[in-house]
């Protein structure tokens, strides 16, 4: 028998809370509540969820610090759940970590649609067995799917997952042109409804992280205007 999935739910209010964990127990979800930052933290060692929905207005804790606390030691999938709908908001939630970004009032159905739709991206981003590393290098440079890990200059940079992942993709197609949509479409996925905005946002952390030399770069993140981004690397044997 196939274990269920567990899905942790943060959230001050016990009423939405105790909807939501019916909608999924109706699913075949495992859910569990908690109502507060630091309780999710504790519990989350606990719990061992496979995925978190996290409230954004929380007593104490909210949202957004949980959501940096929590990707500081793990690449569990992250959906926000929040009244606030401006895209600064979803930016930022987006930047911090997290996979999506649902606004509330929101539907039932679109709410599984969207938990299953983020277990499945990380399915795929996880292989149950390393049959072969995902891993690109070029020079001081290096990019680790399979663990999740960036070195630059001998250092490992620490890096959301969101940004990592657009970083390898980037950087597997050198020279290689991707519009913003394009970009959402493969980070993201197909059911994620924010912005191309957000593409730039990942694009600028990842430009103050990571730079080679400034006076003759042998790669770069470079913007190809009107259309969007490639990694570009000039002298490929180098």
């Amino acid at each position: 028998m196939t274990a269920k999935q567990k899905i942790l739910i943060v959230d001050d209010d016990i009423n939405i809370a105790e909807l939501i964990a019916l909608y999924l127990t109706k699913e075949c979800f495992e859910p569990k509540i908690v109502s507060d930052g630091e309780k999710a933290l504790r519990e989350f060692s606990v719990f061992h969820p496979n995925l978190i929905l996290l409230d954004l207005m929380l007593p104490g804790m909210d949202g957004y610090q949980v959501c940096r606390e929590i990707r500081h030691f793990s690449d569990v999938p992250i959906i926000m759940l929040s009244a606030k709908g401006e895209t600064f908001d979803k930016v930022l939630g987006l930047e911090l970590g997290a996979d999506d970004y649902i606004i509330k009032p929101f539907d039932s159905k679109e709410l599984i649609a969207r938990v299953r739709a983020v277990l499945r991206r990380f399915s795929v981003r996880t292989p149950a067995a390393p049959s072969g590393e995902k891993s690109v290098s070029y020079p001081d440079l290096t990019i680790n799917l399979t663990n999740y890990s960036v070195t630059y200059q001998g250092n490992v940079i620490e890096m959301p997952p969101k940004e990592l992942e657009l970083l390898y993709f980037l950087a597997s197609s050198p020279n290689q042109v991707f519009t913003r949509d394009q970009l959402l479409d493969h980070i993201w996925g197909y059911e994620y409804a924010g912005d191309t905005r957000t593409v730039d946002v990942h694009i600028k952390r990842l430009r103050e992280k990571i730079k080679d030399d400034i006076d003759n770069p042998r790669w770069l993140l470079a913007t190809v205007w009107g259309i969007g981004y490639k990694f570009e690397v000039k002298n490929l044997n180098s």
